[in-house]
Parts: C-alpha cells; sequence; structure tokens
C-alpha cells in the first residue's frame, strides 16, 4: 500500500514539472526588472517597443483558475527577466496535458498487487503574450 502512494507521489511531483516558456525574440533586450512591476495590456500602449513574443504553460492540473493566474505569472517573470515592464495578453486557453496520471496495480519482488486503474484527465493552461517595454506605464489601478 505505501508503494502505491510513493508510486503516485513521484507521478504527481513529475507532472508538476511540466510547466514550460517559450520566446522568439523581436528585439534588443533590457536589464532584468522585478516581476511584479510587469504590467498586462490588451492592447499596445503608445510608444511601446516589442522584445519578445512569449507562451508559457501551466503545470498539469484541471483547468483551474490557479492555473490560468500560474501561466500568466510565468509570462510576467519571463518577460521581467527580458526587461520588459509590460505584456500584451494575446490569449489563454487550455490544451490537453502530454502527461496523463493514473493509479493501478503492479509487482514488487514476489508480492503481486492487483486492483482497479483509474485515468485521470488532466489540462495545462497556456497563455500567450508579447513582452514589450513602456517608457512611461501608468500605474496599475487598485
Amino acid at each position: 500500500m505505501k508503494l502505491r502512494w510513493v508510486a503516485l507521489a513521484t507521478a504527481m511531483l513529475m507532472a508538476a514539472g511540466c510547466a514550460s516558456t517559450s520566446k522568439v525574440m523581436l528585439g534588443q533586450a533590457r536589464a532584468p526588472i522585478n516581476p511584479a512591476l510587469v504590467q498586462i495590456y490588451s492592447t499596445p500602449p503608445a510608444g511601446s517597443v516589442e522584445i519578445a513574443q512569449l507562451e508559457s504553460s501551466s503545470a498539469v492540473g484541471f483547468g483551474t483558475q490557479g492555473q490560468t493566474d500560474a501561466a500568466v505569472a510565468r509570462l510576467k517573470r519571463d518577460a521581467a527577466a527580458l526587461g520588459a515592464n509590460g505584456v500584451i495578453l494575446m490569449g489563454v486557453g487550455s490544451s490537453g496535458s502530454p502527461v496523463g496520471m493514473s493509479v493501478g496495480a503492479g509487482s514488487y519482488g514476489s508480492h503481486v498487487g492487483g486492483g482497479l486503474g483509474i485515468g485521470i484527465p488532466t489540462t495545462q493552461r497556456r497563455a500567450a503574450g508579447v513582452a514589450i517595454w513602456v517608457p512611461n506605464p501608468t500605474p496599475p489601478a487598485r
């Protein structure tokens, strides 16, 4: 029984590591900044300069708001690393996970276990945006 919990915990930890980001440089990177200073925009502000096109994904989960927040936070972190103080959010969506989680039976030494296998459908949330530098950003509304 203990072996099953170890296998399940290992599978969940491996799945959590599946978050990723890709980037395509469009301009010159600047000195990195604090991710808390990066603002999200729906349209490019006047005078903004494009730095990179970014796409990020959350860890594997069940399509929650937390996954969406994590994907957008990853965009902000990666934009900040490039010196961008803004991200034009192009879209957020979901995709089926490349990793399926399941709980089932197996064998250990001379002991053979049997049981019911359960497949758990999982998804990843994806966010795409353009990292930008804005010369005079307006503070976010509170």
